[in-house]
């Protein structure tokens, strides 16, 4: 895959990713105004179960899709791209038939037992209709992903998000009034129509488009070992994470409570932080996401070559664009984090969330590029070993230091597990490849950068259009940032010719 293909590849999801996002905005905004804090935690209850079963049926059997698709192709033996496919697609809605059925019948005590919350039920058996589709949908994805084909996944995002928030707005005025467990139900049935919708319009393009090729060269028990060998470790990895993050949402409310807060103040806080702050902080990572997810094949394809140079010059062009998106966010929410809430959400509350999450923006970037690189190097259980790390020291935070200091018994912990897997992650494909990452370029420059761009900001803020409208203010001010740092990135050389380069 050339340097092109992965450019244009990335700037198809990124501009999906965007698209996305920024409907996902509107969405979450409007749901916060609509039902508040409290409701929104109510939702975050349901999220993990969702990704614990996306986890567990499509996250490794599409991210194995595409590496696979990728290193046959590039291997010339295109013939077991369709029996790789089917069978990835037989374990995957396997998995998610079994888990629509134990959650749709089973929904009053997972909602009791482990949810800690009976006004889930309703939610979790909607939400379970959606499995199959939302597993078949993901392999397809990540089918046409190893093919560079990535307008049908920027679309089925786009149409997806579109699906959801339609379906929202148009039950909410029926639902929401009845109380917080029927607004969590309409916003789930948007979730579960924008999957169904996804999944179609990636199954008929499929039907319509695809033709009788090669005859496969791979047995299908060989098939079998390939797709276990790719997806099990990318299974394990996400399934471990989703339970730790479905464990860390229930135990947060109940540990919040032992430190003094009623169970509304718990359930408002978790909204606060899962439902508002962590995407807006991760709202610029759209980029990074579509790189890495257009990286990680190409890496694929280049490793099952030995096409090493090209694998270290997507790896530092990646590594660019990483830090001076993770340096610009980090100075943006640790400077303006009151701004940022009162702009986004119109409440103060969140801003000691945001500064303190703007701390670790770089890393958690990192983290997403690197999680891509390593993927196409097949080192998934490395992932696996030091995601298990950071959740397990994350969970006993949440248990013995939150009743004594609140969320930010969480947060700090979660600040310092996160800096020590990003730097394990950058140490391993350093040693794996012999990369050496220029830290003065790369971290310093553009630290100073925004630094002195957000002081400038600050200056305007103060002095220049201090007394207009605030959010007018607001949006100055972060205009101005922008502005002051883009000039600075091209004038302390954080970005040569080579990196813009196609």
């Amino acid at each position: 895959m050339s340097r092109r293909t992965i450019i244009k590849g990335a700037l198809i999801l990124t501009i999906a990713g965007i698209i996305t996002r920024v409907l996902g905005f509107f969405y979450r905004i409007y749901m916060a105004k609509t039902i508040g804090a409290e409701g929104m935690g109510l939702y975050q209850l349901i999220t993990p179960l969702y990704m614990l079963v996306w986890a567990l049926s499509s996250s490794g059997f599409s991210t194995a899709m595409s590496k696979l698709t990728a290193q046959e192709k590039a291997r010339g033996t295109e013939g077991n791209v369709k029996r790789l496919l089917h069978m990835s697609l037989l374990f995957s809605v396997t998995i998610a038939i079994a888990a629509s059925l134990v959650t749709y019948f089973f929904a009053d005590e997972i909602s009791v037992y482990i949810v800690k919350d009976s006004r889930t039920a309703l939610s979790l058996r909607i939400i379970s209709l959606c499995f199959p589709c939302m597993a078949m949908g993901s392999v397809l994805r990540g089918y046409y992903l190893g093919l560079q084909n990535t307008m049908i996944s920027a679309v089925s995002q786009v149409l997806e998000q579109t699906v959801r928030m339609a379906v929202i707005y148009m039950l909410s005025s029926l639902l929401i009034p009845k109380g917080l467990e029927f607004a969590c139900a309409a916003a789930v049935w948007g979730m579960t129509a924008g999957e169904v919708i996804s999944f179609l319009y990636v199954f008929f393009y499929y039907v319509i488009k695809r033709k009788n090729g090669r005859p496969p060269t791979l047995a299908i028990k060989g098939c079998t070992a390939m797709i276990m060998a790719a997806a099990v470790p990318l299974t394990l990895n996400r399934v471990v994470g989703s339970l730790f993050s479905t464990a860390e949402n229930i135990l947060i409310p109940n540990r919040l409570q032992l430190f003094g807060c009623t169970q509304a103040e718990a359930l408002s806080i978790l909204g606060r932080l899962s439902g508002m702050a962590m995407p807006l902080v991760m709202f610029p990572s759209s980029l990074l996401t579509a790189l890495a997810t257009a990286t990680m094949p190409a890496i694929s394809e280049s490793h099952a070559l030995r096409q090493y140079a090209r694998i270290k010059s997507t790896i530092h062009q990646s590594m660019v664009i990483t830090s001076i998106i993770g340096a610009f966010t980090a100075g943006i929410f640790i400077f303006f984090p009151k701004e940022v809430g009162i702009l986004i959400y119109s409440q103060r509350q969140i801003y000691e969330i945001l500064r303190l999450l703007g701390i670790i923006c770089p890393f958690l970037y990192i983290q997403v590029t690197m999680s891509g690189i390593l993927n196409g190097l097949g080192q998934q259980l490395f992932i696996f070993e030091v995601n298990l790390f950071a959740s397990t020291v994350n969970l006993l935070a949440i248990y013995f230091i939150v009743p004594y200091y609140g969320i930010r018994g969480f947060l700090m912990p979660w600040i310092f597990t996160t800096v020590v897997i990003t730097s394990a992650t950058v140490i391993r494909v350093n040693n794996f490849l012999g990369i050496n990452i220029p830290v003065l370029t790369q971290y310093i420059k553009p630290a100073l950068a925004v630094i002195l761009a957000c002081l400038a900001a600050k200056l305007g803020q103060s002095r220049i259009w201090y007394g207009i409208s605030y959010k007018i203010g607001v949006l100055l001010t972060l205009f101005t940032a922008g502005i002051v740092y883009t000039f600075l990135v091209f004038r302390l050389k954080c970005i040569c010719k080579d990196d813009l380069r196609l």
